[in-house]
């Protein structure tokens, strides 16, 4: 008899939704561990994902490669425009052309050192070793944005390697997408003018759509300030489904539509940037744990060993080699050269693109994802921890660094303040109202007075206007006490305190 297929119950939400919640709580607690330990986060999440898969205590056997692959795609999407909005124009400016040729002529040479390596050396197949070259390929963007923004590194270096983070995932997905198709892979040189048309089209979408979802913001003003954050990434979406329907490259749009979007100065920029590094994270959570469940860790015995060759062909050949070919006509110190070589980190992108060859059925697949999962883990392991030890040997350690701000006009509830907005209207007795004759509580104050499109800081002695805004802050304790004041002096003047309308002492 058919088992009849229970049908999907309120019970059954809950029960998935405290699952998920419980996985949050645990993955975001682990961050801790990543950032003192160095490593990049996604070998925390991955440990969670295989610890929840059919080895591990939560015995869940997840074997869709195809819904990794497109839930992997999303996640890339949003990791990729937190990263973009995240990256001053300043610092990559300069970096790229070197950038632009590491993603191009790097990515070549290292797809094919790299393949010549898995085929000579651990005997795979010509199409799984130029498959795994290509996969492998690929820097990742989540961590080298996690990396390298924890290490004083000169701005050259950082602009070179988030820039190129953010440009190579377009050739290798079409290198990888070429190499997992039926039948033999002819003239390369049209595979060659395929990737300069996809980048081209996907740059030119996503600098328009960048350009125009930035003027937008800035001038047209949204009904709430919690808009914006979500506008700003539903441009970024926008960008990369524009740039995929036309054929181009999506992932190259969103990261430069999100990078415009990032150096706009929008209103309420400091929001806007924690909520899309809030939804960042959830990505990359979601994003590894996911391919934690997709791998079988008994199966892994066989390619341990085949990957260990193949990571060390790429990090100590393949890498280096792709750098000094890339990078010769710019002439970088050797210095910073190395260190990019070792700066190649590699996460879940590779790892989400080894899915490729799965749903389309090449032969061998499986053995293909379990190489590339295997050789991810352990140089992650390895280089994320001793990326800074060799930033200070080769002396491009900046030492301490001074961060950037971070300025939030309001809430002020971190800070145990209020940021009150206070118009003074025709008919205020607030008109003609000295500051200092507010007589605000101890611990609220008038900052800043805008009059007639010019803002100033007043003096105790400036006098309140009609149409006048201020702004007043005001701690936690007083709040209450110096909204009921301001109000008392809009209704009875600077007597209010004597005229029945408020309590001119309050606070006192």
């Amino acid at each position: 008899m058919a088992r009849r297929e229970q049908p999907l119950t309120v019970h059954h939400l809950n029960q998935l939704l405290l699952a998920c919640s419980i996985v949050l709580l645990v993955a975001v607690a682990a961050v801790r561990i990543s950032s003192r330990s160095g490593l990049p986060s996604l070998l925390v999440y991955l440990g969670i994902g295989i610890t929840m898969g059919q080895d591990g205590v939560g015995g869940i056997h997840f074997h869709n490669a195809e819904l990794t692959q497109v839930i992997g795609y999303a996640a890339l999407v949003v990791i990729l425009a937190e990263g973009g909005l995240g990256t001053k124009w300043k610092d990559v400016k300069p970096a790229l052309p070197a950038a632009s040729s590491m993603a191009l002529v790097g990515v070549a040479v290292s797809v094919g050192v790299t393949a010549a390596g898995a085929h000579y050396l651990s005997g795979l197949p010509w199409r799984q070793s130029l498959i795994i070259g290509a996969v492998v390929s690929s820097t990742d963007a989540a961590a080298v944005f996690s990396v390298l923004r924890k290490v004083p590194l000169p701005a050259r270096v950082t602009g070179v390697m988030e820039a190129e983070s953010g440009f190579n995932d377009a050739p290798v997905v079409i290198l990888v997408v070429a190499f997992s198709t039926a039948g033999p892979v002819e003239h390369w040189y049209a595979l060659l003018e395929v990737i300069l048309l996809e980048l081209a089209i996907g740059a030119a979408i996503g600098l328009a759509v960048g350009w125009l979802g930035s003027w937008g913001l800035r001038h047209v003003a949204l009904p709430a300030s919690g808009l914006y954050p979500i506008a700003v990434m539903a441009i970024a979406v926008t960008a990369y489904a524009a740039g995929a329907l036309a054929h181009g490259s999506g992932f190259l749009a969103v990261y430069l539509a999100s990078m415009m979007l990032g150096n706009a100065k929008l209103p309420h920029w400091p929001a806007t940037r924690g909520f899309a590094d809030g939804l960042g994270w959830i990505a990359q959570i979601g994003m590894f744990v996911l391919l934690g469940l997709l791998v079988t860790p008994h199966e892994l015995g066989d390619d341990v060993l085949p990957a260990l060759v193949i990571g060390l062909v790429l990090t100590m050949v393949a890498r280096p080699l792709s750098v000094l070919v890339s990078l010769a006509p710019f002439r970088l110190p050797w210095q910073e050269q190395v260190l990019m070589s070792w700066a190649g980190l590699r996460g879940a992108v590779p790892i989400i693109l080894a899915t490729i060859p799965m749903v389309n059925g090449v032969v061998g697949s499986r053995r293909i994802f379990n190489i590339v999962f295997v050789l991810v883990v352990v140089y992650t392991l390895v280089q994320g921890p001793t990326l800074p030890w060799l930033a200070r040997t080769l002396r491009l350690d900046k030492g301490p660094e001074t961060a950037d701000l971070g300025i939030e006009s309001a809430p002020l509830e971190r800070l145990r303040g209020h940021l009150l907005s206070v118009a003074i209207p025709e008919g205020s007795r607030m008109h003609g109202v000295e500051i200092h004759e507010l007589r605000l509580p101890a611990g609220a104050a008038v900052t800043l007075v805008v009059r007639e499109g010019a803002s100033f800081v007043p003096l105790p002695s400036t006098v309140l206007r009609h149409g006048d805004e201020l702004l007043v802050v005001a701690t936690d304790q007083v709040r209450d006490a110096a909204e009921k004041r301001l109000r008392a002096v809009g209704q009875g003047g600077k007597l209010a305190g004597w005229l029945g309308t408020g309590n001119g002492r309050a606070g006192r």
